[in-house]
């Protein structure tokens, strides 16, 4: 084992005495595992929680899943690392555009300054647009891997290290709004624990079951089983883990049932005139199935109205 320190945007890390893997679980409400484990339904999360720790933390904002994955693999906030959500108008262009292109991202990555001081690397993600932004910098030369569940069957060694991972997982390509896409991340990371034997792995879901079904659902039980199984596979394998939320999940609706939806283009447009203000809801992407709400966070920018004046109109 190395005794050596990797440091990276200001921050020490020590070199892993096991294999470490990070499972981010996309939007798992801390109720979904409790009422999972209370209902025993995952075992061997409960035993490792015993003989580890159980912590909880706030989550950077806005709380979207690539501005927390990018903090958690940068050790950063989006203030220095950059990506502050899916969608943003590009200061340069003034143009709508998507946050996937690794362009955006400022500071390096965990992966990367592991992988340059002699690491094995392997990077799982449920969705391409985060596969993107995580495996910038890696060098697919045998000592690292990146590949998403969605496009599995895309993957190449020049652009991912790997060529065939539905091979490794014995799995097709899920349907991009399915648990089977997490599942093809669990089943790779278990594989690639044991072939690959990387010192730094981490595997990141997809969140559509946490936006379908509320903690403790029949839906949400029997994803959180799932997961169990691969949990128990990896720490017996001898790995180090890991399990972190990018961030929760909450309900968007009114007592009644009806969404709780503020229309804050409209507001600001009565307020100061068309044209002097644009909302962006940063958590627009392509997966309009579980994320068409677009709800929670909004980017105002500003052509002419003072701050201040639009802070004290949306306070009001």
């Amino acid at each position: 084992m190395k005794t050596v320190t990797v440091t990276v945007n200001g921050r020490d890390y020590r070199w892993p005495r096991a294999p470490v893997v990070v499972i981010c679980c996309d939007g798992s409400e801390p109720a979904y595992m409790e009422q999972a484990m209370a209902a025993g339904l995952m075992p061997k999360l409960k035993a490792m929680i015993a003989k580890g720790a159980n912590l909880r933390g706030l989550s950077v904002i806005p709380s979207f899943t690539n501005p927390n994955n990018l903090s958690i693999v940068t050790g950063r906030p989006p203030a220095v690392h950059g990506i502050c959500g899916n969608y943003l108008i590009d200061p340069a262009t003034g143009v709508e555009t998507m946050m996937n292109d690794p362009k955006w991202l400022w500071a390096p990555t965990i992966f990367e300054a592991f992988q340059k001081a002699g690491a094995k690397v392997a990077v799982v993600t449920a969705k391409d647009k985060l596969r993107l932004l995580l495996g910038k910098g890696l060098v697919f030369d045998g000592r690292a891997v990146a590949f998403s569940s969605e496009k599995a069957d895309k993957a190449s060694l020049a652009e991912n290290g790997i060529a065939d991972p539905c091979g490794l997982t014995d799995m097709a390509v899920p349907d991009v709004y399915s648990a089977e896409l997490s599942e093809f991340v669990f089943a790779a990371g278990v594989k690639l624990l044991a072939t690959l034997a990387p010192d730094l792995m981490y595997l990141s879901t997809t969140d559509y079951i946490q936006h379908k079904y509320p903690p403790g659902s029949e839906g949400a039980n029997r994803f959180y089983a799932m997961m169990d199984r691969y949990v128990g596979e990896l720490d017996a394998a001898g790995a180090i883990l890991v399990i972190v939320a990018d961030h929760g999940m909450k309900d968007k609706h009114l007592a009644g049932g009806e969404p709780d939806v503020i229309y804050l283009q409209d507001a600001l447009d009565r307020r100061f005139g068309a044209g002097t203000t644009k909302v962006i809801l940063p958590i627009t992407d392509p997966y309009v199935v579980h994320h068409g709400a677009l709800g929670s966070f909004a980017t105002v920018y500003l052509y002419g109205p003072e701050l201040a004046a639009v802070k004290a109109a949306i306070a009001g």
